[in-house]
């Protein structure tokens, strides 16, 4: 996950019931023992405490630091957000480290935190080259897995474990979760499908992440307390009767059938595009291009795919929602496009029109009228459209779905990811909508942010801006003695928040400012950004622009004499179509209405403006209300009043 280098936002210390109780919080979620002394009484509460004190620290030292961090994972680079604590073992003299990382409600220690805590979490074993394969970036997979069964109990189906080599088994190099129960099976030759899903590995970003930008620590060559119970003798014996040339017994069958499913993997439930044909122990996606023939039928199998979309999600709509006659663009953006397999970068290069055997889409449906599966007719001379789909045809019956890049979504290599209009024309209605203020801070205040080292050129909100001016005051020791609220002023504060107004120029002479004045400068002194999240949208899934939010307008005015038009405008960065609203408009309104580009709107990113017959501002909010807009985000604009 950790391949790119992650946005880490400014560091923030724990506080001690804080810190107390995420190690609790760690230590309940591992099922981590508490140290015990022998010669200590079993009735001692205070040695008893004194244990749980020093796992604590073990686990999350007092200096720890915390930080929210974004990343993309995946290869259709998802946005991924989480919470990374930082610091550094107790009396060990390393630098500070990143320890954990938290994503969602799952917390994954580093392997920093894992050559200090030997038998926190399962440990497995494989190969030192399957070892280099993880630290790319792969799984794991299941006949990658040594040294069992029996495999570590606790390496049940969604726990974190960590990943060692053979050649190598006390140290952790790798830490992922489990795909399937590990800790269960009977045995790893001749089963297919991913074992270990790879979280962090020694050598990603996380791994070489310091604050004074040092490289990562190497590995130690062995540790204490992750193979206690190893036995070379007993793993020889294990790995003696295994015959890397016999398909049937041992390791993946080279010349077994791709498509063939083993008795394991049904015993798993992995099925369809779930169950991996690959035949090597790490998940690596074969990324090359495609054949004509595939191609061909890569094009093919999405047309009938889309037509089943509609067939399966407007059962109650003439002709399944499609509007026949259909252009040749409609074709492409309907019924092909969004439904093609385009899994990774070659595939997507490769599924392209021009390099099937029809060479455009005019062949590509002429050669589907000619298998009966629709009626097509020559226009214009130079267009192909398409007059009706048999969809009684034995070829779209028959067809199967498959899983699609994106779950749920279908998506168009065409659209730049977003969904054809027909398949999102009422998404709109019923969102929930959060406007966010966002600030990027200006070049003068970059001397304060070096010293609390978070980044001068990120985008915070106010609260967390004000942090930073907070961490700095603690770092620089400007807290009035005499009174808590003040802050004393320094050359750099001066510099930065203060001006020449007269209240500025009474703070300089008495050398202090109350801190919530210093914050409201801190703040002014920013550049604006702004977001508009859409359901549960993350603020990092999202890309801020700079400035004030726009308001949508709604402007009335008198047109042909004394026509009055109601016009709307700005909707799209509210996540609104144009279309959809005015469809819902015409019938609301029972008159016509309109989508024009919007007079001096740029071409190439035209606004789109929805214009209704009549005084209808109050049919249009109520409208845009549904659709998740708040009042005070709408203008009014009304020239149909007299001037008095």
């Amino acid at each position: 996950m950790f391949k790119k280098k992650p946005n880490i936002k400014p560091l923030s210390p724990l506080k001690s019931s804080e810190r107390r109780r995420t190690a609790d919080q760690i230590i309940a979620d591992f099922q981590i023992p508490l140290p015990v002394e022998t010669t200590a009484d079993p009735e001692d509460k205070a040695a008893s405490t004194a244990g749980l004190t020093a796992l604590r620290r073990s686990l999350l030292p007092e200096n720890a630091l915390s930080a929210r961090f974004t990343t993309t994972a995946g290869p259709d680079l998802k946005q991924v957000s989480g919470t990374v604590y930082v610091g550094s073992h107790e009396g060990t003299g390393e630098e500070q480290r990143i320890l954990w990382a938290k994503v969602g409600e799952k917390m994954y220690p580093t392997v920093y935190t894992l050559w200090h805590n030997p038998g926190i979490i399962p440990l497995l074993y494989t190969p030192s080259f399957v070892v280099e394969k993880l630290q790319g970036g792969a799984d794991l997979m299941t006949p990658g897995l040594q040294r069992g069964p029996p495999f570590p109990k606790r390496a049940t189906k969604g726990a974190v474990v960590a990943i060692a080599s053979l050649e190598r088994p006390t140290v952790p190099m790798a830490v992922g979760s489990c795909e399937i129960d590990v800790s269960s099976l009977g045995t790893v030759q001749g089963m297919k499908g991913h074992a270990v899903s790879t979280f962090h590995w020694t050598g990603d970003e996380l791994w070489s992440w310091n604050p004074s930008g040092k490289p990562g620590s190497e590995p130690p060559a062995a540790l204490q307390g992750w193979d206690d119970e190893a036995d070379d003798t007993a793993l020889a014996t294990q790995t003696a009767g295994i015959d890397l040339q016999d398909d049937q017994e041992g390791g993946v069958a080279l010349t077994a059938d791709p498509t063939e499913r083993s008795e394991a993997e049904k015993a798993q439930g992995i099925e369809g595009e779930d169950a991996p044909s690959l035949k090597d122990a790490v998940d690596i996606v074969d990324d090359q291009e495609l054949s004509p023939k595939e191609i061909d039928d890569a094009f093919r199998d999405a047309f009938l795919f889309g037509v089943r979309y509609h067939m399966d999600h407007n059962r109650n709509h003439p002709n399944f929602g499609l509007d026949f006659p259909l252009s040749q663009s409609k074709v492409m953006s309907l019924l092909v496009q969004p439904f093609l397999p385009t899994y990774t970068p070659a595939r997507t290069a490769s599924l392209q029109i021009k390099k099937t055997s029809w060479k455009n889409i005019r062949k590509f449906i002429k050669y589907l009228d000619k298998q009966q599966i629709l009626k097509s007719k020559e226009q214009n001379g130079n267009e192909t459209v398409v007059m009706d789909i048999d969809f009684t045809d034995r070829h779209i019956e028959a067809f199967v779905p498959y899983r699609l890049p994106k779950k749920d979504a279908p998506t168009s290599s065409g659209t730049n990811g977003k969904p054809p209009a027909s398949l999102s024309a009422e998404s709109s209605v019923g969102q929930k909508l959060k406007l966010v203020f966002l600030l990027r801070p200006k070049e003068k205040l970059a001397p304060i942010f070096h010293v609390t080292k978070a980044d001068p050129r990120g985008l915070y909100t106010p609260a967390e801006l004000k942090q930073v001016l907070i961490a700095y005051i603690e770092a620089e020791n400007l807290v009035s003695e005499k009174n808590k609220r003040l802050i004393k002023i320094n050359p750099q504060l001066a510099d930065a928040l203060l001006g020449s107004s007269a209240a500025d120029n009474a703070a300089l002479a008495s050398g202090a400012i109350p801190r919530d004045a210093l914050a409201d400068r801190m703040v002014a002194a920013a550049s604006p950004f702004h977001t508009i999240l859409r359901n549960s949208e993350d603020i990092a899934d999202s890309k801020p622009k700079a400035g004030a939010p726009p308001k949508i307008q709604i402007l009335i005015e008198t047109r042909s004499g004394n026509k009055t038009v109601t016009k709307v405008s700005g909707v799209e960065p509210y996540h609104i179509a144009p279309q959809p609203l005015a469809d819902e408009l015409r019938k609301t309104c029972a008159g016509s209405t309109s989508v024009d580009r919007l007079q001096g709107s740029s071409p190439k990113n035209p606004v789109m403006e929805v214009m209704v017959q009549g005084p209808q501002k109050d049919a249009i909010i109520k409208a845009l209300e549904k659709r998740g807009v708040n009042k005070n985000w709408i203008e009014i604009v009304d020239k149909t009043k007299k001037k008095r």
